[in-house]
């Protein structure tokens, strides 16, 4: 099985920490933010992963090499100009080769097992959702018997980890384009299978959120 970081974007949200610093670079509580994502799909025994690129793009080439220092082999799949969630993993589908794979965004750290996912999801696409955050009060989906649909009560937010088919892609052409976008399709054909996980899952996207994550792990080391 091969996975796919989502890496591409500047990261507007953070300011000035990213004026000169690719968002995955970022240090968090000791750690290259980025590098987060690369241990857990370590730890659940994928060996290749595919990094999308773009901003400050050889900066985190550099940093982080071919992924030999990870024990892991890392190919990078490098845009011109953003293309967004979905026409990044668009772009890198050569790359990702003809079986389920997981996707996973650079500015997530979650204590989430991901060998748990399906390595065969029922339909083109498994999304671990979380409970909604103060910052997405609105959340993204709604969760049923382990089907993804849209409502208006009861929603959760995507978790920003899955495991996708490529077939999901099936109707799309090049270009930038949102990964909710593709799901908005698939949805409506019930295409799309979920799992709530209520463990620990932190979305990394201010300076606050830096701030917040490093206090609760330093907590964490002293107990």
């Amino acid at each position: 099985m091969r996975a796919m970081i989502l890496a591409a974007g500047r990261g507007e949200r953070m300011g000035e920490l990213t004026k000169l610093t690719p968002k995955p670079l970022l240090r968090v509580a000791g750690k290259y933010l980025i590098e987060y994502s690369i241990e857990a799909l370590k730890k659940a025994g994928i060996q290749n992963i595919v990094i999308n690129i773009c901003y400050r793009r050889d900066d985190i080439k550099k940093a982080l090499g071919n992924g030999e220092r990870y024990g892991i082999n890392i190919i990078y799949s490098e845009e011109d100009e953003a293309l967004e969630t979905g026409g990044g993993i668009f772009q890198a589908l050569p790359l990702l080769g003809s079986n389920p794979f997981v996707v996973v965004s650079c500015d997530i750290i979650s204590d989430y097992d991901l060998k748990k996912l399906p390595l065969e999801p029922a339909g083109n696409a498994h999304l671990v959702m979380v409970d909604n955050q103060s910052f997405h009060p609105k959340g993204d989906f709604c969760l049923h018997q382990g089907k993804i649909f849209y409502g208006d009560t009861d929603t959760l937010t995507f978790g920003n980890l899955g495991i996708i088919k490529p077939e999901l892609f099936a109707e799309c052409a090049s270009g930038q384009f949102r990964l909710a976008d593709v799901f908005k399709n698939a949805i409506a054909k019930q295409q799309i299978t979920g799992e709530h996980y209520q463990g620990q899952w932190y979305n990394i996207g201010t300076p606050l959120q830096i701030t917040e994550y490093e206090v609760i792990s330093d907590r964490n080391i002293r107990e």
